[in-house]
């Protein structure tokens, strides 16, 4: 074989050829195209490494290119195994020819380069490549710097989406107009007969504009079409454009088949809205409009569902959700909060169909604010009010509140600052106390640290007054307007670190010994008149109870003179650091008896200790977790408390939860009882099948009381799931827990259109550790099919 022959040519350069993606999404949709991001070296990474002296080569870190100014000339490469022609007018080129320009290859068996009129032919197996984009086809005729021109029958596969397809025939127009002639698009690898594909008769491409026009748009999923429509519009490079949005389709016990289709309108790039038109057989037709907005220094969101006839209820139903946050200086910033529905039972007749269910919400927050956050000084202002449905209790409402805090650190090992707080309290049920709340509370503490030990003494002060302008029926005899109290509080927090080298099965270990132990002083102060605007008994476990306070809130102070006493121990593997095991035991000693309570009229607990808590956690492996607590009361035998569980992943898609949960009903305590056993799961039932399900079942009641079951089948381009799903839909009239049931529906075409009701947000909410069927690769450089 002779030598293949090379030539060079310039020409005035004028733009590359620029072969444009044929679908960056076919439906007209900004959403139903995933948009692909291209990584950028920075820093240190970004720089050449040198292999020799400074006037040596130098390794670059990944492939760069530079575009010649408008007014330079670019060079075109003539390359075959054989090349004739006349110098400066044309040549022929047959064998492996090629054209070469700045971005722009053209191959093909037998190609003719005309330099007069910058027009190329080539014959063969035509190979042209832009960009990473390939078109192949048997013939094509292009002028370069125009990129005008023509390919037949060609084949082309795009890198940015990895999709590929067929079509009659391309035409370029210009370096910013390509016209397909009935093509198809595909994300699927296998071209010749994939499971899914848009067929459409003329498709318009202007990178110009960055939009794109199909007409005549067929969808063919397994050789069936769902989705066709005669004019779609489309971005090609994944920004966002006005269009219709994949719908959502649900069957529930409360709405029946329900269908929502909205519409996207793209009215600025700071500036969008969505209309949805929603669809419901027991229901009627609701309309819900969603408006987003971004600037500079504020952005917020407002969406409006109007309901103008429920076909059971006879009346309209809305819903309002509203919020906005802007910046007004450094430091300062305004807030607003605004939630309403229409009547009690909305959120349970007509929660969106992707919404996770996990109970029906009870509370909406109205409230608008001012925050500054800058050095030490943290400020807060606010109206606070809250719509409340049944049964919930409506809490207090904040109109206005004004809090200041002040906290300096690590002065000379100090730490000092204080909390004020001005509130005007109110509700809206009726016959409960309301008035205003005044409350002051410095502190003080020093810490003192070394390798193996930490003290932390501190003091602490509640200062709290009242003007009530309303007494409920049901306050204490000789209730005043104008109760106040002043409790101070001492505490001292101290403990050890012990640690030593071990070997147990096998492995190095380095284990912890942690003992600890905690007092508290408080005084008590009688606060029997002081109403309950935020107040409640606070949790006991292991975070609480190294605690000054047992209540969470500013209306009480509990009185204590007590110790708390801990010890943990950790095993902590010596080559990783990571903790393969925790032990922790802990209990509180009172020397008098707590006596401050939550209403006047209850009982103090007058134990000289409070109940044992040990927990537990275990990690053998990667793969296998588990935790253990319980709370256990000495004086009477009894487990009041545990909660137990592992998780088990052995690989990817693959994990079992189990988890059980107690509680105990006693005479000193308000708990509701509970004892549930909850189970999920993700797990492969063949090569791409995979089983999901969770189900929480009531040891007491025998009944379900919330479940999901369902199947995914993920192929290489595509998935499919279905599951059905029983939830908490609040309480029933007869007081009896109320529940839902609906069908979760899933179809993704991967790299191009998903449709989901719901169902991944509910397998990803309801299996932790659950794993998404894997997506399409990255984009890829352009460089990838560079040829």
């Amino acid at each position: 074989m002779p030598p293949r022959q090379t030539r060079r040519t310039n020409f005035r350069r004028r733009s590359p050829l620029r072969a444009t993606p044929l679908f960056a999404a076919i439906v007209a949709s900004a959403g139903w195209a995933p948009h692909f991001a291209h990584a950028q070296l920075v820093g240190r990474a970004a720089q050449a490494t040198s292999l020799d002296d400074q006037w040596g080569l130098k390794l670059a870190p990944q492939l760069e290119e530079s575009t010649p100014p408008p007014d330079q000339k670019s060079a075109r490469f003539a390359i075959a195994d054989h090349a004739a022609g006349t110098v400066d007018q044309d040549i022929a080129l047959t064998g492996n020819a090629e054209v070469r320009s700045t971005l722009t290859v053209i191959k093909g068996d037998r190609l003719h380069y005309d330099e007069d009129t910058d027009r190329a032919d080539a014959y063969g197996t035509v190979h042209l490549v832009n960009n990473g984009n390939t078109f192949i086809g048997p013939e094509a005729h292009l002028k370069v710097e125009a990129n005008e021109g023509f390919m037949l029958t060609p084949t082309y596969r795009f890198n940015s989406t990895g999709g590929n397809g067929h079509a009659s025939q391309v035409n370029l127009l210009d370096p910013d107009r390509t016209v397909i002639d009935h093509g198809t698009y595909t994300a699927c690898q296998c071209v010749d007969d994939p499971s899914w594909y848009v067929s459409a008769t003329q498709v318009d491409l202007d990178s110009g504009t960055n939009q794109g026009i199909a007409h005549n748009g067929v969808l063919f999923f397994e050789h069936m079409p769902i989705f066709a429509t005669p004019y779609m519009t489309f971005p090609l490079n994944g920004d966002r454009q006005s269009g219709l949005l994949p719908p959502t389709v649900s069957i529930s016990s409360t709405t029946g088949f329900d269908y929502s289709q909205p519409y996207y309108f793209n009215i600025a790039p700071d500036r969008d809205l969505t209309l949805t038109p929603r669809l419901m057989t027991q229901r009627g037709a609701q309309l819900t409009a969603d408006y987003r907005y971004l600037g500079p220094t504020y952005s917020g969101e407002l969406t409006v569902a109007d309901l103008p006839h429920d076909l059971e209820t006879k009346t309209d139903r809305y819903a309002i959700e509203f919020k906005h946050t802007q910046q007004l200086a450094d430091g300062l910033n305004f807030y607003a909060i605004y939630n309403k529905v229409s009547d009690d039972q909305y959120p349970e007749d007509l929660a969106a169909p992707d919404v996770y269910a996990n109970g029906t919400q009870v509370l909406y927050q109205q409230e608008a604010g001012l925050t500054y956050n800058k050095g030490d000084w943290s400020i807060l202002a606010r109206v606070q009010h809250w719509q409340t449905l049944p049964p919930s209790t409506a809490p207090y409402g904040r109109e206005p509140q004004l809090n200041i805090k002040y906290d300096k650190y690590d002065v000379d090992g100090f730490d000092y600052g204080f909390e004020a707080d001005a509130s005007r309290f109110r509700v809206t049920t009726d016959d409960m106390t309301q008035g205003d709340r005044f409350y002051f509370d410095p502190y003080l503490k020093y810490s003192l640290m070394g390798p193996g030990y930490f003290v932390i003494p501190k003091i602490e002060a509640h200062a709290v007054a009242y003007n009530l302008d309303y007494l409920a029926s049901t306050s204490p005899a000789g209730q005043t307007k104008d109760p106040s109290s002043f409790t101070p509080t001492f505490s001292l927090d101290s403990g050890l670190v012990f640690e030593r080298s071990i070997r147990l099965f096998g492995m190095d270990f380095i284990q912890t010994l942690e003992p600890r132990a905690f007092y508290v002083y408080t005084p008590y102060r009688n606060q029997n008149f002081q109403p309950l605007f935020d107040t409640a008994q606070s949790d006991f476990g292991l975070a609480e109870i190294f605690t000054e306070n047992t209540f969470v809130g500013d209306d009480r102070v509990a009185d204590a003179n007590k110790l708390t006493v801990g010890i943990t121990t950790r095993f902590i593997d010596a080559g990783s650091g990571d903790e393969r095991a925790r032990f922790t035991i802990a209990q509180q000693y009172y020397f008098t008896q707590q006596r401050v309570t939550l209403l006047p009229d209850e009982t103090p607990d007058t134990a000289n200790h409070s109940d044992l808590l040990l927990g537990t956690q275990f990690k053998l492996g990667p793969t296998f977790a588990t935790g253990l607590a319980f709370q256990y009361n000495p004086s009477t035998e009894q487990l009041l408390r545990s909660d137990l569980g592992f998780a088990w992943s052995p690989g990817e898609r693959e994990v079992i939860n189990m988890s059980y949960r107690y509680t105990r009903t006693t005479a000193s305590t308000t708990d509701t009882p509970i004892n549930q056993f909850v189970t999920s799961a993700q797990w492969p039932l063949t090569h791409r099948l995979y089983g999901v399900g969770r189900i929480n079942f009531d040891l007491n009641e025998h009944r379900v009381v919330d479940g999901l079951i369902g199947l995914q089948y993920d192929a290489d381009c595509w998935t499919l799931g279905l599951a059905f799903q029983r939830y908490a839909n609040g309480v029933e009239t007869s007081g009896v827990p109320g529940t839902g049931t609906r069908v979760l529906a899933q179809l993704e075409l991967k790299g191009f259109s998903k449709i989901d009701n719901g169902l991944v947000a509910q397998f990803r909410a309801s299996v932790p550790g659950y794993q998404e069927t894997p997506a399409l690769p990255p984009a890829q450089s352009r460089f990838t099919n560079y040829e």
